[in-house]
């Protein structure tokens, strides 16, 4: 069991029962799951990139990246449907937290000038979305061997019935937001 998900389980969750008012443990938000997507505009002239991004995500994440197609034909961008342009992981449980330790105490602390994630990045039903403009913030990776740069998407899955309590739930993750 990660050292995360053991800190869920022994000291946030019942925390947060008796902080949100729950009588039932199972009504304790919880992270469902975290998709990274990955789309570049340098695949539609060579496919070739997505393999070396793949590689590269599959260090990050320790599991093996979907291809995503493009959904539709977009002639300002020489793009047709069906061609590949993106990579999709959706990691849940151990991985998921294992993952999100990585990110909070290794990669986000390596950001040149962070001052936070932002907080108005929740969707309204308690997922949270935000995005990394670099990968070579993940120890995982080898910066003098990079050979192509990208940034990824993060999106958080709770089963958080509101953006406060999943807030509350990524506080006490440890989550570095922005001060206010």
């Amino acid at each position: 069991m990660s050292r995360l998900l053991k800190e869920y389980r022994e000291r946030i969750r019942p925390k947060l029962m008796k902080e949100l008012g729950y009588k039932n443990i199972m009504q304790v938000p919880r992270i469902e799951k975290i998709v990274i997507n990955v789309t570049t505009g340098d695949a539609i002239q060579d496919p070739k990139v997505l393999d070396v991004i793949s590689e590269d995500l599959a260090m990050i994440t320790g599991q093996k990246p979907v291809l995503r197609r493009a959904r539709k034909s977009v002639a300002g961008f020489h793009l047709r449907k069906g061609m590949p342009i993106g990579l999709k992981v959706t990691l849940r449980g151990r991985r998921a937290h294992d993952f999100l330790d990585r990110l909070i105490n290794f990669a986000l602390p390596r950001v040149r000038d962070f001052r936070g994630l932002p907080r108005n990045s929740f969707d309204g039903r308690g997922n949270y979305n935000f995005g990394v403009s670099e990968h070579a913030i993940f120890p995982e990776i080898e910066i003098d061997k990079i050979k192509k740069s990208f940034g990824m998407d993060i999106n958080i899955v709770t089963t958080a019935e509101t953006d406060e309590e999943a807030m509350r739930l990524l506080e006490e993750f440890g989550f570095p937001f922005e001060r206010r």
